[in-house]
């Protein structure tokens, strides 16, 4: 009882060590992201033509079928506009490949990169209007081919951690 009007000043380095400790217990917490791989029959630079529009079952209770299937099919519909191009000049420069040594593959590389890059934006749209504030995050990844030693760009969702409303700041 004789501490009951005594003010304590903690250090705030242990604070933040406190602070760091608490949000790397709750981030280990999360579950695992959801794949989603490509499932066209055409891949340029590992850029997969269409992507699979299943809906996963770790998304139940997350985010409703229609908003998802919009998603992919406005990733897939950018893929379908661009990798018809990709494939023409790929074709175009493999046949001229001797002559310029090499270099005639290099449209399909910037053409490979805007495509990406367009993915992104698209994404990133939805998850600012949308994925954020359900606490999901799409991203475009390059990963590993579970069959092969090939690299693959895969659609990933993330869970994101919940702020933590309770804990003073």
């Amino acid at each position: 009882m004789a501490n009951f009007d005594t003010i304590f000043h903690e250090n705030s380095s242990e604070d933040d060590t406190d602070n760091t400790q608490t949000s790397l217990e709750y981030a280990l917490n999360l579950p695992e992201p959801i794949v989603i791989r490509g499932v066209g029959n055409m891949t340029v630079f590992g850029l997969n033509c269409k992507y699979d529009t299943d809906f996963p079952s770790a998304l139940h209770a997350k985010v409703a079928n229609e908003e998802f299937s919009m998603t992919i099919n406005q990733v897939n519909k950018v893929l379908r506009k661009t990798m018809t191009v990709n494939v023409r000049w790929w074709l175009c420069g493999c046949i001229c490949c001797c002559c310029t040594l090499g270099m005639s593959l290099w449209p399909v590389v910037c053409l490979n990169k805007r495509t990406r890059h367009t993915i992104n934006k698209v994404l990133d749209s939805e998850n600012v209007n949308f994925y954020h504030k359900l606490g999901l995050h799409w991203s475009l990844r390059k990963q590993k081919c579970v069959s092969s030693n090939m690299m693959e760009y895969v659609l990933l969702v993330e869970f994101l951690p919940k702020a933590q409303i309770l804990k003073p700041d």
